[in-house]
């Protein structure tokens, strides 16, 4: 049930789940009492509850279930009324987890329901919900500290005695970024809408392999008996030890390496071709086939610092890394729009900001409501 408390309080658990859950809340008071010693002891919801407002979610509660009741039949009420129930038995638990100053929160909001929180699952399938703001140790099933969490990065020991491979995967989610030390020492850092399975220690003897979907940058450390590979959906990345970029994502038409220092041999899946990277160079695979261009590498790091950086890009293509940059959706119905071709760097400006920047290539109306960008011809 672990895992099913984590999705219901991070606003990830679907209809069925909830009516599951709230059945088994039912079932009898031990169950609740399991539920409530559960947020308020474990350290994988103190997110959730950092941003968890006791008297607006009770507002806003009542005030939704008051418009239900006018709104929809009967069955559509008992339904939410089982949402509500499961809800009323979480803000029971923050209460008392509150009341017994487990929590000090300095701007509590309401949780956003298109909100998503970085979450690292362990091998056994257990999730931890990554609070940025935290500094603790990271613990495996055992209890065994594995590595440290500094804020908005982990930091895992090189020192662990493992025989055999143990992997952990981080998710970070649109509008966030996430840095991982790895057991080796190196330093990985991840984009927005990004996966990555990693063994919490490499082996001797074995490659260092680590399976991305999404986008991250490396820089990896020099180890010539052990390799580097990056594996994503269509491409393989080898290296001994350099700084490169990846980019994978199913959204995007093409998966992509960028060599900024060092060298590196990219294979695709389908036909096993492999080429030789050298800085400055980029490999792509589209169209069903390996290609190699000479690039601007800052084009495609600039995220690492937190910047958005563009240079001769059609709009259709920037829309993806603004839906992931800013953790909203973007729906066009200028398609004239995607013929354009922007050159612009953003650090900072929101969402508004940047829409605004690109009507001065070509005009058009937009609207934002509940994280739905909608754009229009003018």
């Amino acid at each position: 049930m672990e895992q099913l408390f984590i999705k219901f309080i991070t606003n990830q658990a679907t209809s069925h789940e909830i009516d599951a859950l709230t059945e088994w809340l039912e079932a009898n008071t031990a169950n609740q009492k399991v539920f409530n010693d559960f947020v308020k002891i474990n350290y994988t919801v103190d997110y959730a509850l950092h941003t968890f407002d006791l008297d607006a979610a009770k507002k806003k509660l009542l005030q939704t279930i008051k418009q239900e009741r006018s709104m929809f039949f009967k069955s559509r009420v008992q339904s939410y009324l089982k949402y509500a129930a499961v809800l009323l038995v979480f803000i029971s638990a923050f209460y008392l987890y509150q009341k017994n100053g487990g929590l000090v929160a300095d701007d509590p909001v309401l949780l956003n329901e298109k909100e998503q929180l970085i979450t690292l699952q362990s091998d056994n399938g257990s999730i931890q919900v990554i609070n940025p703001d935290n500094i603790k140790n990271v613990t495996d099933k055992s209890g065994k500290i594995i590595g440290k969490q500094d804020k908005n990065k982990i930091v895992y020991s090189g020192e662990i005695d493992e025989q055999h491979l143990l992997y952990n995967t981080i998710n970070v989610p649109n509008g966030k970024r996430f840095e991982l030390i790895l057991s080796d020492g190196t330093n990985v850092h991840l984009n927005s809408g990004t996966s990555l399975r990693y063994p919490v220690r490499f082996i001797k003897g074995e490659n260092r392999q680590v399976f991305l979907d999404g986008e991250a940058f490396f820089d990896v450390t020099k180890d010539p008996r052990h390799p580097f590979l990056v594996s994503s959906a269509d491409m393989n990345v080898k290296v001994l030890g350099t700084k490169f970029n990846v980019t994978s994502y199913v959204k995007d038409a093409k998966t992509s390496a960028v060599l900024v220092e060092g060298k590196v041999a990219a294979s695709d899946h389908l036909n096993k071709e492999e080429v030789i990277l050298k800085p400055g160079n980029r490999a792509y695979f589209g169209d069903k086939q390996l290609s190699v261009e000479p690039v601007d590498v800052r084009k495609y790091v600039a995220w690492v610092s937190g910047e958005l950086m563009f240079i001769d890009d059609s709009f259709g293509v920037i829309t993806n890394k603004l839906e992931r940059k800013f953790n909203v959706d973007i729906v066009n119905k200028y398609v004239e729009l995607n013929n354009i071709v922007v050159t612009a760097t953003f650090k900072g400006e929101n969402i508004e900001q940047v829409l605004k920047t690109f009507q001065t290539y070509k005009d058009f109306n937009y609207t934002i409501k509940n994280k739905l960008v909608t754009i229009t011809k003018p």
